[in-house]
């Protein structure tokens, strides 16, 4: 499918970018801890601009070293040092026909004070955010002409680097949103009251950069189209922020929204929609002449074209769909929309931000260590050695890929009649379709390299040995647990509802576990019956990350459904559950069922048959160890790239 909207030329200022691509600001904490640009943040920009990327917004950049840290590894423009390797990163990019611009930033009380050496954050007023719980001060006058002159200071370093443009931050809730903001911003001199006097720190920070860098040096101003929160920046005095940037010759508007207390709303699940918020975008852009970028929780190509035909904007913003495949662009172009791994929403870039680890992505095991594990990084020394993979699960079918890169021949043997395992049941519950296709895409890959499938067939100590292997991969999952408890047997498992085993309309059901698996698949059940999530710990849904966590519970009380912590199944008896307290106290309840959801088991019960045979067999995935999406991919990347 051709999109020649989305492939067609387009300028900000007088720069032409090669289409209408562009990878906006993401943290990713991949550079140097002394704010230098590393040689795997270098790599991991570059590998998006081979990929396709017309413009690439770099993360957020820090112009003040003491007070404005967003992340510990967190690139810098406070000094001219940081020249030489922006450098080297504007020349990585360039090399493949694409721009670049540095994003200029300062979190104010969107920092923690741990990150800034146990200094007291400051914003534009004494507003706690919700989310961080940390009172800032509020900046003097002085301060915040020095903050102006720091932002324009950081834009000379990057012009001086190459760097083609620059970006200020005034969305997200940070600090130049903060002054914009009604919500943080209650100051009395001239930097608040009026919506003139908010705006006046980017005003400064605008004609600053034109002074020094010169007219025609590229500015965008990534501003909120609504911050979400009640008596926060609305569309209307957005509009007016951007026809005063214009107006101020600013190149273009990068229209996002949010802040963190209306944390979803910036960084979307599973469950929002592409283009959800397309009229923030729209607004602003009927409102000015100047070109308009858009984020727009984009996964697929064909939703970017509509939004370009509809004249949503003029340039599509693709973020986290460039953490999971780096060749969105390319591929998309090539038209195939198909091999696309697409973002499935899941937060866990995020959340693993959040833990100050470089980022990382569930489907793409390479993110963030594209110098380390990147293709070009494969030892090809497999010499059509054939190696068997036992499973054809999202670890199985990885292990293969890497694998037949490498050169060896896998054969991957699954026992049912179609690729998945698990994940298979996974893109049941509401909000998970992108699963289903993240398996399509898979199956693809496999099919593409010419791996040699082999459906309904068990991997056997026996069909390794008819195939000549000398090693095998062992990803054959886990088994769901099932603990030893009086009357268990009349419980049924998640697998049995999500295969559709076992059906349940109008029912009083008890879901015991809180997990991921748990809540996902009470919220499936919960559209037609009565549903109670017991779970044993103080919480669930305590590896999703927060925002995610927030919308599943949200859906589930809408639905009806019931969340009971501190609760463990005792017993399960006919139309009836017991329960223990914490304090050993147990209660039986009427449940017409009980679904267990407590987790999986490793399927290691191969494993001895294999070794007896003198094979090698390497665990990855479930097999290996319980985990996430994410554990299972990676797992598997790492196992066959050591190999």
């Amino acid at each position: 499918m051709g999109y020649s909207k989305l492939f067609e030329r387009g300028c900000i200022g007088g720069l032409e970018i090669k289409n209408r691509i562009v990878m906006p600001a993401m943290g990713c904490s991949l550079a140097a801890s002394t704010g230098d640009a590393s040689p795997e943040i270098i790599r991991y920009y570059q590998d998006r601009a081979r990929g396709g990327a017309g413009l690439i917004i770099t993360e957020i950049t820090r112009v003040d070293d003491e007070t404005g840290v967003g992340t510990p590894c967190q690139l810098s423009v406070t000094d001219l040092k940081f020249i030489c390797g922006l450098t080297r990163l504007a020349e990585a990019v360039h090399a493949f026909e694409s721009r670049i611009f540095v994003q200029l930033h300062h979190p104010g009380n969107q920092t923690p004070s741990r990150l800034i050496g146990g200094r007291q954050p400051f914003s534009a007023s004494d507003v706690t955010c919700a989310v961080i719980g940390e009172k800032p001060r509020a900046m003097t006058t002085e301060e915040v002409e020095k903050l102006v002159r720091q932002f324009v200071s950081g834009a000379v370093v990057c012009q001086r680097a190459g760097i083609d443009g620059v970006e200020i931050h005034a969305a997200h809730g940070y600090l130049i949103g903060q002054f914009l903001s009604p919500h943080t911003n209650r100051r009395t001199d001239k930097y608040g009251g009026s919506l003139e006097g908010r705006m006046r720190v980017l005003v400064e920070i605008i004609m600053g950069i034109k002074a020094y860098c010169g007219k025609s040096y590229p500015i965008s101003v990534r501003l909120d189209g609504d911050e979400f929160i009640p008596d926060g920046l609305k569309l209307e005095e957005a509009v007016v922020i951007a026809k005063t940037c214009e107006k101020l010759g600013v190149s273009c508007i990068n229209v996002s929204c949010g802040t963190y207390e209306s944390g979803y709303t910036i960084i979307e699940p599973a469950s929002l929609p592409e283009a959800w918020k397309k009229h923030l975008a729209k607004t602003i852009k009927e409102n000015v002449s100047i070109p308009v970028i858009a984020v727009n929780n984009i996964k697929h190509p064909s939703v970017a074209e509509a939004l370009l035909e509809e004249g949503v904007c003029d340039f599509i913003g693709i973020g986290r769909g460039h953490l999971a495949d780096p060749e969105w662009g390319n591929k998309a172009r090539a038209g195939k929309d198909d091999r696309i791994r697409k973002c499935i929403g899941c937060m866990e870039c995020f959340r693993i931000l959040n833990l100050c680890r470089p980022l990382e992505c569930t489907l793409n095991p390479v993110l963030g260590r594209e110098l380390h594990f990147g293709d070009d990084c494969l030892n090809r020394n497999g010499g059509g050695r054939k190696v068997a993979v036992i499973g054809g699960g999202p670890a199985g079918m990885q292990a293969a890929i890497v694998l037949k890169k490498r050169g060896f021949e896998p054969v991957l043997f699954e026992k049912e009649s179609r690729l998945g395992g698990a994940m298979n049941l996974a893109d049941v519950p509401p909000h998970k379709e992108l699963l289903g296709e993240f398996i399509e895409t898979m199956k693809l890959e496999l099919e593409d390299l010419g791996v040699d499938v082999r459906l309904n067939t068990p991997g056997t100590a026996e069909a390794c040995r008819e195939i000549g292997a000398d090693a095998v991969f062992l990803a054959t999952g886990g088994n769901p647990v099932v603990p030893p408890l009086p009357g268990i047997e009349k419980a049924v498992t998640s697998t049995d509802i999500l295969t559709g085993a076992v059906k349940a309309q109008g029912r009083k059901i008890a879901v015991i576990g809180g997990g991921v698996t748990g809540l996902e698949t009470a919220e499936y059940l919960s559209a037609d019956n009565q549903v109670t999530v017991v779970e044993m710990l103080g919480e669930v849904g305590t590896l999703l990350y927060a925002s995610a966590q927030k919308l599943l519970l949200k859906r589930l009380s809408d639905n009806g459904a019931i969340i009971r912590t501190n609760t463990a199944l005792a017993a399960v008896g006919d139309g009836c559950a017991s329960f223990k307290d914490r304090d050993g106290n147990v209660t039986e309840e009427p449940f017409d069922l009980v679904v267990l959801a407590m987790g999986v088991r490793s399927d290691r019960s191969l494993r001895e048959s294999l070794e007896a045979e003198g094979l090698r067999v390497i665990l990855t995935g479930d097999c290996e160890k319980p985990g996430q999406i994410r554990e299972a991919l990676h797992c598997a990347y790492d196992r066959a790239f050591y190999f």
